[in-house]
């Protein structure tokens, strides 16, 4: 490549970059805010790019400061030996066998103080037999971690989504398409 191309190409990449916003995650500084669940949200402000903004946060936020404030600044976690995940944990203690069809379930879990875990909405379900092995998994399931926010417990939402038997697809809608 040319040596004024590669320039211009350098150029142009930089000059891209610096118009982002600083993104700042309870009074931290973070490149980027795409990683954080929308209902992990309580609130966001968009800082102009302003005197006052620069003055604050310097000149990382001359094209502004967006400030999100989380729900809590310790997410609730779901910690059992040889479990990642609450998904993983309740894939292992529903009984739903190979020769059963493959069913899904989509679950918003709200988590309170004390680490219960209760179905706060059902987003999906292709069977109420399966839900139902997946609620009763949920209730026997060991309490979480709550959520924390300066120091205090907070309720947090989590989401689930669980596919039985594991690998097994789900049979596909039939459906009529009139013209």
């Amino acid at each position: 490549m040319r040596p004024l191309l590669l320039f211009i190409v350098l150029l142009t990449a930089t000059s891209l970059r610096a118009q982002e916003p600083l993104y700042v995650v309870n009074g931290t500084i973070v490149e980027s805010i795409e990683h954080i669940p929308h209902e992990d949200i309580e609130r966001i402000d968009v800082l102009p790019a302003d005197e006052e903004t620069i003055a604050r946060w310097g000149t990382a936020a001359g094209e502004g400061v967006i400030l999100v404030t989380l729900r809590y600044d310790t997410p609730a976690r779901f910690e059992v030996a040889n479990c990642n995940n609450f998904t993983e944990y309740l894939a292992a203690t529903v009984k739903w066998d190979e020769r059963m069809p493959a069913e899904r379930v989509s679950l918003r879990l709200t988590i309170d103080e004390q680490g219960n875990a209760t179905i706060a909405e059902i987003l999906e379900s292709t069977s109420r037999q399966f839900l139902k092995r997946v609620q009763k998994a949920i209730d026997a399931a060991p309490r979480w971690i709550p959520a924390t926010r300066d120091g205090v417990a907070q309720q947090s939402i989590h989401l689930v989504n669980i596919q039985l038997p594991r690998g097994k697809q789900l049979p596909t809608e039939q459906g009529v398409i009139i013209l």
